[in-house]
Formats: C-alpha cells, sequence, structure tokens
C-alpha cells in the first residue's frame, strides 16, 4: 500500500512577522507613554489625542524609514559580496576549491566526495557562487521588494499598535479617568499581540502572550515614568 507523501510545512514569513513585531510593540508603548505622561498634566482628552496623534505619525515614518534603510542597506550588502564572489570563483579558482572542501568537510563529507561536488560547481559557476553565498557568508538572496514592504508593514504595524492605547482618550473627555482604560487596553492589547506572534512563529502561544505582556509592559511603564519625571 503505498504511503502518504511527505508533506513539510515551514513559516515562510518571518521578516513579516519581524516588521510587524518591531512596529506593533513600539506603537503600544510609545504612545501610551506619551498619552500616560500626558494625562496627569493635561486635564482634557482632546489634547492628549492631539499629542498622540503628533507622535503616531512622527513615529511611523521615522520607524518605517528605519526598516526601509536596513532593508536597503541587506541588499547593498548582499550585492556587494556576490560580486566579490563571481570574481573569486574566476580569479581565485583554487582557492575556492579549498574553501568547498573546508565547508563540506565541516559537515562530515570525506574528501574523496567533496572532489566531484567542486568539479561539477565549477562547471556551473552561478550555482557555484550561489553555494558560496549561502553555505559560506551565510547570505540568502534579499527580496526586491523587501524594503518598501518593511517600510510600509512597520509604519502600519506601528499606526495599529498606536491607537489602541488613545482610544480611551477619544471615548472619554477626562484624560485622568480616561488613563486607566488605557491601561487596561495596552495590556490586553499586548496579550493578544503575542499571542498572534506566537501562532505564526509556530512558538507556545500562551508563553509569547505572557512574555510580550510583561516585557511591553516592563518598557511601557519605563517609558511612562520617564515622561512623568521630565513632564513641567
Amino acid at each position: 500500500m503505498p504511503s502518504a507523501p511527505h508533506i513539510e510545512t515551514h513559516f515562510e514569513s518571518p521578516a513579516i512577522v519581524r516588521d510587524i513585531v518591531i512596529g506593533m510593540s513600539d506603537g503600544l508603548t510609545v504612545p501610551f507613554a506619551l498619552a500616560a505622561g500626558l494625562s496627569g498634566a493635561i486635564a482634557a482628552s482632546r489634547l492628549v489625542v492631539v499629542a498622540g496623534f503628533a507622535e503616531i505619525a512622527a513615529g511611523s515614518i521615522a520607524m518605517g524609514l528605519g526598516g526601509y534603510l536596513a532593508a536597503r542597506g541587506d541588499a547593498d550588502h548582499y550585492a556587494s559580496e556576490l560580486d566579490r564572489e563571481k570574481r573569486e570563483v574566476v580569479e581565485r579558482t583554487d582557492d575556492e576549491r579549498r574553501e568547498v572542501i573546508e565547508i563540506l568537510e565541516s559537515y562530515g563529507v570525506s574528501r574523496e566526495h567533496c572532489v566531484p561536488i567542486v568539479d561539477a560547481f565549477e562547471k556551473n559557476p552561478k550555482k557555484w557562487v550561489d553555494w558560496m553565498m549561502r553555505f559560506e557568508l551565510g547570505l540568502e538572496e534579499p527580496d526586491p521588494r523587501r524594503a518598501l514592504q518593511s517600510a510600509v508593514t512597520i509604519a502600519l504595524s506601528y499606526i495599529a499598535g498606536g491607537l489602541i492605547p488613545l482610544v480611551p482618550y477619544m471615548l472619554t473627555a477626562n484624560a485622568g479617568a480616561a488613563l486607566p482604560y488605557s491601561v487596561a487596553a495596552t495590556i490586553v492589547a499586548l496579550a493578544i499581540f503575542g499571542y498572534g506572534k506566537g501562532y505564526f512563529t509556530g512558538a507556545p502561544k500562551l508563553a509569547s502572550a505572557f512574555r510580550t505582556t510583561v516585557i511591553g509592559g516592563l518598557a511601557a511603564t519605563a517609558a511612562y515614568a520617564i515622561a512623568r519625571l521630565i513632564r513641567p
């Protein structure tokens, strides 16, 4: 009786999740700290909301730009190393052959079995370069759309996270009265966010929710404390 085919499932978008984590975590903590810090000095929630929106706008742009520049830097680094490897397989073929053998031997492949692999690589320089990029340098070819995608994902995640602690201030005229609801909304959002992160990454979901809530809560508390200390 034929056995069922083995199909492996792997999560294929770790970069997107990382961008969402960066944007959402900052979006939840920084606007919350600003709103909470202002709520003790400003009675009107409207002013807190205006300041919060201004921070979200500036923060999302800054974070998105940072994500774009980081992704562009990775792409430029990959392109530079790719050009170098292309030159070396032509100009320093013997050195590159030795490097392939050393890498294969580190995986337990005997030297006699390494030789035909190296010979096959020499007949296909493109595959040779691709293999060296991955196994010698540990670099994967970046998606050409990665920079823009990263910028948009981080910025939108920051906006989504930043709006959550501001919602109570939008619904309550008194800033002091809105603060406890903002705290509760932020904690719940951190827990849900952590649970979702665990679901998509394969980590234990409850542990991820707890860890995200504690770390995010500590970060928000520290930011709030600093805001309280420096407020006029």
